[in-house]
């Protein structure tokens, strides 16, 4: 199923980024997944200007009549248009390479160099294919493939 949620998540995108790219916002993830018995197609949204309710209520407007169109998805879905949010979830190969020297929590799916998360400074390889924690004076080396999940920790001070 993981394959296919993907697929979809990267046809939508195919077809949503250049016009929500016209009404001035930068797609920042897309995610078809099922919760429950229940598909969300989830577009995530973002601008230099940060993101408020009125402008995920202006895409949702914009894009829920060329989704119809496209038809990309067989089954039934609830379409939501959100933010990033101040803590990103950063989960693609570009989302690590904006946000190298970012503040980042990094969850592991199993243990290593003795714990399962780390909070620190995030850096890559050129490909994000490796990626580095700085923590004070320590710097930890992970796979991509080792997260489960990251995102990047706002500093409420």
């Amino acid at each position: 199923m993981a394959r296919n949620e993907n697929k979809t998540a990267v046809r939508v995108r195919e077809i949503l980024e250049e016009p929500i790219n016209a009404l001035g916002y930068d797609v920042w993830d897309v995610e078809f997944v099922k919760e429950g018995s229940e598909w969300f197609l989830r577009i995530t949204i973002d601008s230099e200007d940060g993101i408020d309710i009125d402008d995920c209520e202006k895409v949702h407007r914009a894009i829920d009549p060329i989704l119809d169109d496209a038809d990309p998805i067989e089954s039934a879905y609830h379409l939501e248009v959100s933010s990033p949010g101040l803590e990103r979830n950063i989960r693609t190969r570009e989302h690590f390479l904006m946000m190298v020297g970012e503040k980042v929590l990094v969850k592991l799916f199993a243990p290593k160099h003795g714990a399962k998360q780390f909070e620190g400074i995030l850096d890559t390889d050129e490909n994000a294919d490796k990626i580095f924690i700085s923590v004070g004076d320590a710097r930890y080396e992970f796979d991509r493939s080792d997260i489960s999940r990251a995102n990047t920790v706002f500093d409420f001070d």
